[in-house]
């Protein structure tokens, strides 16, 4: 007898199959069987779908016999079948992010998943089968460092007998992952199947993560206790970590933001750090946030989620506030820093003392201001690190020629190219075009073209400069002897561009043979700097007066994380600095920065989205088109918005939608594709969503009448994190 499938397939949206196709099978396989297909000449990697499914538009072949049906080619019958959870959250994924659910659903499988055959893989799960988890509880747990301060006590009790999801709203160096680690430790040994998901925004920061969780969890659960899973990694290493977490073998999964489509059957806990962070909105493809479907997620699973943060963002701060108010999240907070003192859990006094430096009564370009330069050398002289903050890589934003203006312009997009001064080449930071720097300007020929601004390979060699004349103290390094010149260090996305380089250069700062340490934000959050006791911005303003209103949310949260990274070990004695350089001292912002209190600084921004109707006081959506002319780009928004009207008015959601109209992005030309931007809004997510379901469909035709022609591509970002 032959059996009808539902089986979805990876195809874009736009694709006139989008939604399941069937097949037939001698088997009446489960629902969440990975299969292989036939379509057109290739074969590819399926999934059996919900019988219920709606089916690919277009498709006729519910009428045709199953017997005529393409026959299903081979099933992966070594993995069992997703379950309906994964299921749920991928369609969700798809319907409230506008794509399709067969790419998304492909897309969260391992990539070497699609291309290995049934035999393939069954040799694989063969061999990741000799690898037994010891699965016992009977090993001695390791010591733990240190003991649980009470708010560390408190905030756990109150996350075991509530229900969430939380907020766990803690200063920087305050021990939230120790909390992390005892709420999993407390879960696993209180369950003998339970696992757990632990999210961090960059992939820099999950092997110090990793390193921590494995000490604790590898000596009670096996090795393969914890998995990551990152685009850092390689195919084959994805695979073998999604297996093991979709097999129960792992316990614990750490990852980026495509975590949170792990496939985990038991999964009861889901950590996400430092929730704040862009990073976990994805800005390609499906553009999902993985911190809001983990919250949604821990609804259809029925796990604790707990988000965690110093800064967190004003949407969660909103979603945090009393449940007499509205509030749907549990707030925890952790004010205080926990030292590394002997004794049980020393605290470290205050955070870092603020300090700003007026730039208006500084000498005229001045980059390192006198007193910040001096407070630099008395670190050194005492033996301990400073970290010199900015955030724009490279040695100079543009190259300049006086005699005739001209600018390292990239040809092929609407920004300057980047001087790097260490391979002397012109760099677009957008779409990758580089060439050697010119030995006079192109246009004119004169030889005298300078550097305008600076990046950190430029602030590297001005420091170099500057401390010239101090030597570094002894008894701090063995490998470095008194009488050494200063060791200053810069690490950034150029400087670490080959394997190992972030890993070694980190080591190098940790071990203490490193005095000054220049960087971009990618030092800035979320490492443990024990030796570093004073940080400095060197130019925070250009935040301050964007037209994105999201700007100050980004730049307090990244000030604030910076300053964290100051004074995280009581035992070094001294009082911890944050300087800020800024022509701006009396800026809102930078007050708050000063007392560190985030709550009063939430609380200015969300009174001003409240005024303009901003989110999360009102809910957004974005279609981008990207064509090789301007004038298609906006001609393909405008003709979809005008086909919007009627749509609207059908609807009834006239009063409820409001269309903006089709403006140049930012960056209006990247890789000689010009783009546009089209921007949506409401009150209401349910009308919003309503109303970007229902408009699919005149994209997709507006897509083929002449508005459309010379259109390369469009694509509907909900929640957008920049407009």
């Amino acid at each position: 007898m032959s059996h009808r499938l539902p089986v979805l397939v990876q195809t874009p949206v736009y694709s006139q199959l989008a939604g399941p196709l069937s097949y037939r099978s001698e088997l009446c396989l489960a629902a969440g069987t990975l299969v292989r297909v036939p379509l057109g000449k290739r074969e590819l990697l399926g999934v059996v779908w919900d019988a219920q499914a709606e089916a690919a538009p277009g498709v006729t072949e519910q009428e045709i016999a199953a017997e005529k049906l393409r026959p299903i080619a081979a099933v992966l019958d070594g993995i069992a079948p997703l379950s309906a959870t994964w299921r749920q959250l991928l369609t969700f994924t798809a319907h409230y992010y506008q794509r399709s659910v067969g790419e998304v659903a492909l897309a969260a499988l391992p990539p070497q998943l699609r291309d290995l055959s049934s035999v393939q893989v069954a040799r694989l799960l063969k061999r990741q089968a000799k690898i037994r988890p010891s699965g016992g509880s009977d090993h001695p747990a390791p010591a733990d460092a240190l003991a649980l301060t009470p708010e560390q006590t408190s905030v756990i009790a109150r996350f075991e007998t509530e229900a969430g999801p939380f907020l766990l709203f803690g200063a920087t160096g305050s021990g939230k992952t120790e909390v992390y680690l005892r709420s999993v430790s407390r879960l696993l040994s209180s369950d003998v199947t339970a696992q757990a998901m632990v999210m961090v925004p960059e992939i820099n920061l999950t092997p110090q993560l990793e390193e921590r969780f494995r000490a604790r969890f590898n000596p009670l659960f096996g090795e393969q206790a914890v998995v990551s899973l990152h685009s850092g990694m390689s195919p084959a290493q994805r695979l073998k970590s999604w297996l093991a977490a979709h097999s129960g073998a792992a316990r614990i999964v750490l990852g980026t933001r495509m975590a949170v489509f792990a496939s985990l059957p038991r999964l009861k806990l889901i950590i996400v750090d430092e929730e704040h962070d862009p990073s976990y909105k994805s800005q390609e493809g499906a553009r999902y946030s993985a911190r809001d479907l983990a919250l949604y997620r821990g609804r259809l699973e029925g796990a604790k989620v707990l988000l965690g943060s110093a800064t967190p963002s004003l949407e969660t701060w909103y979603h945090s506030r009393p449940r007499s108010q509205g509030g749907r999240y549990l707030r925890l907070e952790m004010p205080s820093r926990v030292g590394s003192g002997t004794g049980p859990a020393a605290l470290a006094g205050a955070l870092p003392l603020v300090r700003r430096v007026d730039m208006n009564h500084q000498p005229k370009k001045c980059v390192i201001s006198p007193p910040l330069l001096e407070a630099i050398g008395q670190r050194v002289a005492r033996g301990e690190q400073s970290l010199v903050f900015l955030n724009r890589r490279g040695y100079a934003p543009v190259l300049y020629c006086a005699d005739c203006e001209w600018k390292s312009e990239c040809p092929h997009c609407s920004a300057y190219r980047v001087f790097h001064k260490i391979d002397r080449t012109l760099r677009c930071h957008h779409c990758g075009y580089t060439e050697r720097v010119p030995r006079a300007c192109p246009a004119c020929g004169n030889p005298d073209i300078a550097a305008l601004g600076r990046g950190t390979e430029r602030l590297e060699e001005h420091l170099a400069d500057l401390l010239a004349g101090l030597r570094r103290p002894g008894s701090v390094s063995e490998q470095w002897p008194e009488g050494e010149p200063v060791r200053i260090a810069r690490i950034d996305a150029d400087s670490t561009r080959l394997k190992g380089q972030l890993e070694s250069q980190l080591a190098r700062v940790h071990s203490g043979e490193v005095d000054v340490l220049v960087g971009t934000q990618m030092i800035a959050k979320g490492h443990d700097f024990r030796r570093i006791t004073l940080v400095a911005a060197i130019n925070p303003d250009s935040a301050l007066f964007s037209s994105d209103f999201r700007a100050p949310e980004r730049l307090f949260g990244l000030l604030m994380q910076a300053t964290g990274r100051a004074g995280r070990d009581a035992d070094m004695g001294g009082e911890s600095e944050m300087w800020l350089q800024t022509f701006h001292p009396k800026h809102p912002l930078f007050e708050a920065l000063k007392r560190h209190d985030y709550p009063a600084f939430a609380e200015g921004q969300l009174k001003e989205r409240a005024q303009a109707g901003m989110p999360p006081f009102s809910f957004q959506a974005l279609v981008r088109s990207e064509a090789r002319t301007q004038e298609v780009a906006q001609g393909f928004l405008l003709a979809a918005s005008a086909g919007a009207v009627a749509l609207l008015e059908a609807q009834q959601l006239t009063e409820h939608i409001t269309l903006y109209p089709a403006v140049p992005m930012s960056v209006q030309r990247v890789a000689d594709v010009e783009r546009a931007q089209m921007l949506i809004e409401s009150p209401s997510r349910t009308a919003l969503q309503r109303f970007l379901a229902a408009w699919q469909g005149t994209l997709q035709a507006t897509r083929q009448q002449p508005e459309g022609r010379g259109l390369i591509r469009w694509a509907i970002d909900v929640d957008p994190m920049a407009i």
